[in-house]
């Protein structure tokens, strides 16, 4: 028997973590719920984007496009499917877990797509030894989460549905557009009840690995998400969620300072941009991933490194290795495009940088 989540474990599921502020959103809410919908369509943006509702603050979830956030929101109200697309690290999975918390009251009903997802993951499967005993029988079956959201009119998550082969995918393309799961051994259909819908995410750095078919693409409604393009929104996010991580994981130190921050987010940026934040030089961009998610990372890192082996307080020293490891990952010619970074770009920066540099210096070594 599954036991429920507790305050003790490592990573607590959106509608457990945000338990209040989704019952006081459902208790104040004037707003029409579609069918099977725990909340309307206007109070779930306010619990992934934040406001004031009857003068009490709800957080952001998400900081990003409102219009995106309302476009996804729409689409989850009608009979089509979602599909978040993306680079690496813009939040789809952070985002499609919020959206199903508030809309179904869980997360949970996930498919973790990956080159060994069956069909049995994305329709149902048995349990062999009650087969064999009983033949097909009700009792035999084991639901999968598609057919779990079926019968109970929730939202299911499929994440990187590009991962998963192309057979397993076109599994769903009746199930989307029927509504309808049939159970041939059972002579029988699971009928999806009001409030059901699908969010799928994917990462457009793996286009071509299993690419969906034209059937399956039609049964969605791809909504973008872009990483962020101004410095001052991405450190915001970074910022948010560090203090937020550190504050679950419990660690014995203080939250970085904003400058120190605002530096990694900086270099981050100005490497995957391949330009100075100034657009007065051009620069080499690394092949690792550097994503907003790659930054908070880091940060993270820092925290623990330095709560535990430093003083209390993260610094620029904490940071480098974890930089170092981020961008010198799957090609060591990265670590060339580093070092001409920090001594191009950085270095002549002064005093203000000075720590940052000599830290990745010595880090690079």
């Amino acid at each position: 028997m599954n036991e429920p989540p507790s305050s003790a474990d490592l990573r607590r599921p959106s509608e457990l973590l945000f338990a209040d502020e989704l019952a006081f959103l459902r208790a104040h809410d004037t707003h029409r719920c579609p069918p099977g919908w725990r909340l309307s369509p206007r109070a779930v943006e306010t619990f992934v984007l934040g406001g004031e509702v009857q003068g009490r603050e709800i957080s952001a979830k998400y900081i990003g496009s409102r219009r995106t956030v309302q476009i996804a929101i729409a689409t989850l109200a009608t009979d089509r499917a979602l599909m978040l697309m993306g680079e690496p690290g813009t939040a789809k999975s952070w985002l499609s877990e919020h959206l199903s918390a508030a809309i179904s009251g869980t997360s949970q009903l996930l498919i973790q797509g990956t080159a060994g997802t069956s069909e049995e993951h994305v329709r149902y499967g048995w349990n062999y030894a009650l087969l064999l005993a009983e033949g097909p029988s009700e009792r035999a079956l084991i639901p999968s989460p598609v057919m779990r959201a079926m019968r109970e009119g929730r939202v299911v998550r499929v994440e990187e549905l590009t991962r998963v082969p192309s057979e397993v995918q076109d599994a769903l393309v009746t199930l989307l557009s029927e509504k309808s799961l049939a159970i041939t051994e059972l002579d029988t259909h699971i009928p999806a009840q009001r409030g059901f819908g699908l969010i799928a995410t994917a990462n457009v750095r793996d286009r071509g690995v299993n690419e969906m078919s034209a059937a399956l693409r039609r049964r969605f409604n791809t909504v973008s998400l872009g990483l962020p393009v101004d410095l001052e929104t991405e450190v915001a996010i970074v910022d948010k969620r560090v203090r937020e991580l550190g504050a679950q994981l419990d660690l014995p130190t203080a939250p970085p300072a904003r400058a120190l921050v605002t530096r990694v987010v900086q270099i981050f940026q100005e490497l995957r941009l391949g330009r100075t934040h100034d657009g007065k030089r051009k620069i080499q961009s690394p092949a690792a991933i550097l994503s907003t998610a790659e930054a908070i990372d880091v940060l993270q890192s820092a925290m623990s490194l330095a709560g535990h082996f430093g003083s209390g307080n993260p610094g620029d020293s904490d940071v480098a290795e974890a930089i170092v490891s981020a961008v010198v990952r799957d090609d060591d010619r990265d670590r060339h495009t580093l070092t001409e970074y920090v001594d191009l770009v950085l270095a002549p920066r002064g005093a203000e940088w000075r720590a940052m540099t000599d830290s990745l210096r010595k880090a690079l070594q």
